[in-house]
């Protein structure tokens, strides 16, 4: 079951103001990644469920963080319907994300008492979600939606709504400047963070670098 509640987790992101996500298929690459953003500052954490026997990597990092990143909030994202977020969520998984609007994931979720946080594009798809019960929103393909321009237009009807771009938010202090003045909940950041490169390269030390530079930038930007 689930090491944090629903509202600890909303209350981290919006305290960190940054969430990485990542996938691959080696459980030691995982580690490694996680403990680069664990050190670096990060302390709610996505990893995406993309491929073949993900949960059983899921479920080695839930127990890994556990015993070593006690204070690591880790959730599953790309989950697309109800079995798929149960089977996360026996696994551990403290929050789950979605990069679809389905309300049978928020029927697990909630009888679980798990932070569920589902992909939406529209401002009708935000209210429903929120019907729904998510406390957080993901705003997904969030740069080709609209960018922090679009964030900045839904706050003006819906200022309750707090929202977590994911897709085209990257670690420069411009961009993270323009979503947190448009009124983001927090940012979901993958490969613009976590690249490619950088994991062929096994350059962990560059990573923690790169995401401790990008918590301390946010909370530059949100200082003013």
């Amino acid at each position: 079951m689930a090491k944090f509640s629903r509202i600890e987790v909303a209350l981290k992101m919006a305290e960190t103001g940054m969430v990485p996500v990542f996938y691959h298929a080696e459980i030691e690459v995982c580690r490694q990644v996680m403990e680069a953003c664990y050190k670096a500052g990060v302390r709610v954490f996505e990893f995406t469920n993309r491929g073949d026997f993900a949960h059983e990597i899921f479920a080695q990092l839930v127990k890994h963080a556990r015993a070593s990143f006690p204070e690591m909030m880790l959730g599953a994202g790309s989950v697309v319907d109800a079995p798929t977020a149960g089977l996360y969520i026996q696994s551990g998984a403290d929050f789950i994300v979605s990069p679809v609007l389905n309300p049978d994931v928020a029927v697990v979720c909630n009888r679980r008492k798990i932070m569920w946080a589902p992909g939406c594009a529209t401002l009708s798809e935000i209210s429903k979600a929120e019907e729904l019960g998510a406390e957080v929103v993901k705003i997904f393909p969030a740069q080709q939606v609209g960018g922090p321009d679009y964030v900045a237009a839904i706050k003006g009807p819906c200022p309750w709504s707090s929202i977590m771009p994911t897709g085209g938010v990257e670690p420069k202090e411009e961009n993270l400047r323009a979503w947190f003045a448009a009124g983001v909940h927090c940012v979901g950041m993958g490969s613009q963070l976590i690249s490619k490169d950088l994991i062929a390269s096994q350059n962990y030390a560059k990573l923690e670098e790169l995401t401790r530079t990008a918590l301390e930038t946010i909370r530059k930007v949100r200082a003013k």
